[in-house]
């Protein structure tokens, strides 16, 4: 397929999962409508070359890290030491997915299906691999189809699951705004505060000092960006990989931000986030070229029953435990859901539903701030580390 063509049909298509997602309030999110529009598509003829004949899956590839990294300067350390609950009520999700898909998904399916399926659901795509290796190296061939269908439809469960949720709680938020018992000052950063107010100290004084305002060109940002995620590879790279290359980005865009050294949303200052996250999702959507049609017939029974299994899973132990600390029970199973897609869709439907509920720019910000950091750190937590440690304990069991 033509490089240009290939570029505007992918656009295209998400610029149509934007559309209906601003129709239905977020409840159809956009990853969901595009990941339906491409399999569909590809059943009836889209060329599966498509996404690297768009170029975007080789940028999207190297941009992961880079925005990950992004995502970081979005964030402070108070921020991160504050979403400890968020933590504990994501690992309590992935400890639900692991147990009730075993132990109710044995006598349904069988000891392989439920022992393949638990990881992928609780993670993704690394989780995902890891069993199918384990599957194909003991000749379960149906087994490892099976687990990679998983990573490909589990954002089908996911995505409807967390935009209805986040909905409700973004509702919650609104309505706490307007009581006033949710202070929309509480959630502007120390910087702008200080720049809107005369009664508020000066903005924080970093330890690298910012860089003048002529040279904090595009590239200048970005080139700061990629030392960052550079460095982070490095760091993971040095703990053997034990420490997943993609959560040291996470933190060193946290700390660099901290320091100084990276400015806040670099990406959007560097007029680059918009393209950087279309990249992205091709990344996350070149996964859709291997389900067939008959794979799916196939496999259909033992991915529906093991997704919903995996669901109840996270309900059962996600909305307790964030009952116990204080969380709404939308917010609660809005974090554990993340182990069904994590970043970037964490992301992206954070913001449909922000500017979906918010009536005004303000309300809109007040309530990205306060899902955001949630679901960012939840995302984090299931599908890049917890997952992974589930799938090590899994395949022994092969």
């Amino acid at each position: 397929m033509d490089g240009l063509l290939a570029f505007s049909v992918l656009l295209l298509i998400f610029g149509v999962g934007d559309f209906v997602s601003s129709k239905t309030k977020a409840i159809c999110s956009t990853m969901f409508v595009s990941s339906v529009i491409l399999m569909v598509g590809f059943w009836v003829g889209l060329p599966k070359t498509i996404f690297k004949d768009s170029s975007l899956l080789a940028m999207g590839s190297i941009l992961i890290a880079v925005l990950i990294t992004h995502m970081g300067t979005l964030m402070s350390i108070k921020d991160l030491v504050q979403q400890w609950k968020t933590v504990v009520i994501a690992l309590a999700a992935i400890i639900g997915i692991g147990v009730f898909v075993y132990f109710a998904g044995t006598p349904i399916l069988g000891k392989d299906y439920a022992v393949a399926a638990a990881p992928p659901i609780a993670g993704g795509v690394v989780a995902g691999i890891m069993m199918g290796e384990v599957a194909k190296a003991k000749g379960l061939e149906t087994i490892m189809v099976f687990a990679t269908l998983l990573v490909v439809v589990q954002g089908f469960f996911g995505y409807p699951i967390a935009s209805i949720c986040l909905r409700k709680e973004a509702k919650r938020l609104s309505k706490e705004l307007k009581e006033g018992k949710l202070n929309i000052n509480d959630k502007r950063d120390a910087t702008e505060m200080a720049a809107t107010s005369e009664n508020i100290d000066k903005p924080k004084k970093y330890l690298i000092p910012a860089l003048p305002k002529e040279l904090q060109t595009s590239s200048i940002l970005l080139a700061k960006l990629g030392l960052a995620a550079v460095l982070s590879y490095k760091i993971s790279a040095l703990t053997g990989n034990v420490v997943n290359k993609y959560v040291v980005c996470l933190i060193i865009g946290v700390a660099l931000k901290e320091l100084g050294f990276l400015e806040t949303d670099s990406m959007t200052k560097a007029n680059s986030f918009g393209l950087a996250m279309g990249a992205l999702m091709v990344v996350i959507f070149s996964n859709l070229v291997s389900a067939t049609p008959q794979m799916v017939l196939t496999l259909l029974w033992p991915l529906v029953v093991s997704l919903t299994l995996g669901v109840i899973g996270i309900v059962i132990t996600s909305i307790p435990v964030g009952k116990v600390l204080g969380y709404s029970w939308q917010m609660s199973l809005s974090i554990g859901i993340t182990a069904l897609f994590g970043f970037p869709g964490t992301f992206i439907i954070s913001q449909e539903v922000a500017n979906a509920e918010g009536k005004t720019e303000e309300e809109k910000k007040a309530i990205l701030d306060e899902v955001l950091p949630k679901m960012l750190i939840s995302g984090f937590v299931t599908v890049t580390i917890a997952s992974v440690v589930l799938a090590g304990f899994m395949v022994k069991m092969m």
